[in-house]
């Protein structure tokens, strides 16, 4: 029985399509800070509400940024059923007494990022991440008089936590290969 590749869809912004998750990841987080990629969603869900077009200048970033989520989305989707989930954990001793470090982590979540995953997914399916993200870009990229239908807080805060949970993610894995060596 084959197994059935996901296509991350990533050749159009990073300009090679990419075989593994944590790969996928690392060009994300290359081309975006984890601090200005919260920024740019926070933007397009106030500007999908708002009748103002975001970055008039240069629209293109908005669908570029647009077309990475997808790819994260479509890469966390993938990552959650990785058998070597130990890898990206951290041992108890080690979690931050600050809140500010967790980010919008639990501290289980902080100590095991592949459950933000499960959980996300458990819940919402590829499909519903590219609904939402092509309706915040559409609406945040027009002028219109009302904004999109349904719920997009609950994608919008689990999409930060896809963005936390994804930077801990390749932050640990890089630690285990400076490890190996």
């Amino acid at each position: 029985m084959k197994k059935k590749k996901i296509d991350f869809e990533s050749g159009g912004w990073s300009g090679s399509c990419h075989l593994s998750a944590l790969g996928l990841m690392e060009t994300f987080f290359q081309f975006y800070d984890p601090a200005t990629a919260k920024n740019v969603l926070a933007e397009m869900m106030a500007h999908s509400r708002k009748a103002k077009v975001l970055r008039k200048k240069n629209p293109s970033e908005i669908f570029h940024f647009y077309l990475a989520l997808r790819s994260l989305v479509r890469a966390g989707y993938r990552m959650q059923f990785k058998t070597q989930k130990r890898k990206f954990q951290v041992p108890v001793a080690q979690v931050p007494a600050s809140d500010l470090m967790l980010g919008s982590l639990s501290e289980e979540e902080y100590r095991n990022p592949i459950l933000v995953l499960q959980k996300t997914f458990r819940k919402f399916t590829i499909r519903d991440f590219d609904s939402f993200l092509s309706d915040i870009t559409c609406f945040s990229l027009g002028t219109f008089q009302k904004g999109p239908e349904g719920d997009t807080v609950t994608p919008f805060l689990r999409l930060n936590k896809i963005l936390d949970a994804a930077q801990f993610i390749v932050e640990r894995a890089a630690m285990v290969s400076d490890d190996e060596k």
